[in-house]
């Protein structure tokens, strides 16, 4: 049987296979990857009769050399299909993986770094390639139990500290006007600051306007009031089946109130109404159970793998650029690429920061 494989650098061509999918994120679509500038965007696609896989992601320049490597969004990407990917026979598998080497090779892209999404079984078709590693679990509400089945299962403090949030009155708004983005940026930014973010998380305005309007999707900013004061509020990403608190954060003066647990409790009634099966919470920073994810799981304790694809298609040049690398780190600090680690410097800054804001 013959294929065909081809890159897509345009708006109406990626959105026509992305809208083809059986399913897919937010994350994969053409609008969100736009607003990426680490470099290109584009789609790689093999089809093969009526099947076809697609693999949206940036590629990059690699400072100092000829060549180039690839990463996914910030989020979760991974390849999609028009089939559900754990029912693609296991020799397309095969011509998938060559097909998907000669891309690399074609694009002179020497590595991939991609977090996966943890609810599409990606890894059914990428295990054959390399590369996989687990990342810790991840966590979620399931959405298609009652609420109060859902409330029962928080953690007891927990439930009664939403229960005398909601009596105190908060305003819960969910229709902004460009003002209240701007209070909400300007909360964020504090956020930033307060945790000594890395420079890659001070979104512009135009940003948080672009994907909270993303068209085709259902985005929305979540606030919540204490009179006419902000105390916390998120960015909300929707697709087909799930609801992700995406920014979030928490005016300074009320983090001892901890409002994110009655904004946490408000997006899954958010998902409820809208028809969504799932509310993915997430999981620590960089896959670990710390606090942030013992804060999650107060919530719920259901878990799923999470998953990172750090594949390399080209060995002896991956391998020269983490020789000639300023600061030589250690292959067992898992960073990926090895060559793109900060420098000493920049360690001190958390390099992945959750969303969620406590």
């Amino acid at each position: 049987m013959g294929y065909k494989q081809f890159t897509i650098r345009d708006k109406n061509g990626w959105d026509a296979y992305i809208s083809r999918t059986y399913t897919h994120d937010v994350f994969h679509s053409w609008h969100y990857h736009s607003l990426n500038k680490e470099g290109e965007q584009l789609l790689f696609v093999y089809e093969q009769e009526h099947l076809f896989i697609a693999l949206p992601l940036i590629k990059r320049k690699i400072e100092n050399s000829p060549f180039f490597d690839m990463t996914s969004v910030y989020g979760y990407g991974g390849p999609v299909s028009n089939v559900d990917l754990l029912t693609v026979p296991a020799d397309i598998i095969v011509i998938f993986k060559q097909a998907f080497t000669n891309f690399m090779r074609y694009e002179n892209a020497i590595c991939i770094f991609s977090r996966l999404h943890p609810f599409l079984n990606q890894d059914h078709v990428l295990e054959s390639i390399g590369g996989l590693k687990s990342n810790g679990t991840t966590l979620f509400m399931d959405l298609s139990i009652p609420i109060e089945d859902q409330r029962n299962k928080y953690e007891k403090r927990l439930s009664r500290q939403i229960r005398k949030m909601r009596e105190k009155g908060y305003l819960i708004k969910d229709n902004n006007s460009p003002d209240d983005v701007k209070c909400f940026i300007d909360m964020y930014y504090k956020n930033m600051d307060r945790v000594n973010a890395s420079p890659n998380y001070y979104f512009d305005e135009k940003y948080f306007s672009d994907i909270i309007n993303m068209e085709g999707y259902e985005n929305k900013l979540v606030l919540i009031y204490d009179g006419t004061e902000l105390i916390c509020g998120a960015v909300l990403l929707l697709s087909e089946n799930i609801i992700r608190n995406h920014l979030s954060a928490t005016s300074p003066d009320y983090l001892k109130e901890s409002p994110s647990k009655l904004l946490t409790d408000e997006i899954s009634m958010i998902g409820r109404r809208l028809g969504k099966k799932i509310f993915h919470l997430g999981g620590g920073v960089g896959g670990k159970e710390d606090s942030l994810f013992e804060f999650k799981r107060y919530f719920s304790d259901l878990q799923i793998t999470d998953r990172i694809w750090c594949y390399i298609n080209d060995y002896g040049a991956y391998n020269t650029l983490v020789s000639k690398s300023l600061w030589q780190p250690e292959p067992e600090s898992g960073y990926f690429p090895l060559y793109r680690r900060p420098a000493h410097k920049a360690e001190a800054v958390t390099p992945i920061i959750d969303t969620t804001i406590i």
